[in-house]
């Protein structure tokens, strides 16, 4: 296009076209190598700050050598030709022009492009520093889940060391066997609902040791939600929650009923305790329902996952987990 355009113009203004083309051919030779070595200064160095101005003066001098050399070859290429000789010099001015403008608004362009690449790249680092530290984060509260259940297991197998041997050894065959299946899950971040029920029927039968007949549990669900996705050790924290509220200041047995179901895109998920609410809370570091509020954060962006309810002595826990496709 820009030979095309010289060419015309050249032949517009009565330049012979033995003489027009070679011009055209040789002012487009010079443009491109303008341009060429415009991307190579650029491609190293933008001028920032104070030192804007090298963005017109770079193309200033680079377009006065352009047009030197141009003026140079034709010169020596058509030397008898004093008609087209007179008018090459008497254009030299315009063609210093004309050549500089675009060559200054390519480095303008240059500049803004290497803006925008610079912003896109801190986008991109912004948004790696994000993720890398939510999966920190995610990492912390997954390896202090296992400490968090162990700790109090150790705590009710000291105490039955002496009075319960027999029940304390068995509680420590289970929390092996648990502790065992839970290790080789260390690797996956998301398992099947299925994983899940056995992983926390595991995790009852450890209680069920602690507190004896006065904890009974119920799982619903169904088998054609088995394949559903969920962040492992979701279900947990408020199981657990639900044992340590739903027992404490209640005598005889305490019925907890966990419920999951398909609900549109979601996996839905209720924990149900009764609680006594005369009963101050039993002490402790509140760490199951804000373990799964912030995971659920940090995975999904969302505040609005996990809803608890309390009524007519029940308490509810409802968890919703969005299916990724």
């Amino acid at each position: 296009m820009w030979f095309l355009g010289c060419f015309f113009i050249l032949r517009s203004y009565g330049i012979d076209f033995e003489f027009a083309w070679p011009d055209a051919l040789a002012f487009t030779g010079v443009f491109l190598a303008s341009v060429f070595v415009l991307e190579v200064i650029f491609g190293f160095y933008i001028p920032k700050g104070k030192n804007v101005w090298l963005l017109i003066l770079i193309p200033f001098v680079l377009s006065f050598v352009g047009i030197s050399l141009h003026r140079f070859i034709l010169k020596w290429l058509f030397t008898e030709e004093s008609f087209y000789l007179e008018m090459l010099f008497q254009s030299f001015y315009l063609r210093w022009a004309i050549l500089a403008i675009p060559e200054i608004l390519i480095a303008f362009i240059a500049l803004v492009v290497s803006k925008l690449e610079q912003q896109e790249e801190s986008q991109r680092r912004e948004t790696a520093i994000n993720k890398l530290s939510r999966e920190a984060e995610l990492m912390q509260i997954r390896q202090q889940l296992q400490p968090h259940f162990l700790f109090n297991s150790l705590n009710s197998i000291s105490a039955l060391v002496v009075s319960q041997p027999q029940k304390a050894r068995e509680m420590v065959l289970q929390l092996s066997d648990f502790l065992r299946g839970t290790i080789r899950k260390d690797h996956k971040q998301w398992v099947s609902l299925e994983e899940e029920l056995n992983y926390l029927k595991m995790y009852l039968d450890i209680e069920r040791v602690r507190f004896g007949h006065r904890l009974q549990v119920e799982i619903e669900s169904s088998p054609e939600i088995g394949d559903s996705k969920l962040p492992q050790l979701l279900i947990q924290p408020l199981l657990e929650n639900a044992i340590k509220h739903g027992l404490y200041g209640l005598t005889g047995e305490v019925n907890i009923l966990l419920k999951t179901s398909s609900d549109v895109n979601y996996l839905k998920v209720e924990v149900e305790n009764p609680f006594d609410p005369e009963s101050s809370p039993p002490g402790g570091t509140g760490f199951g329902l804000d373990s799964v509020k912030r995971r659920l954060e940090l995975l999904f962006g969302r505040t609005d996952l996990l809803q608890t309810n309390s009524s007519e002595g029940r308490f509810l826990v409802t968890l919703k987990i969005p299916q990724l496709k």
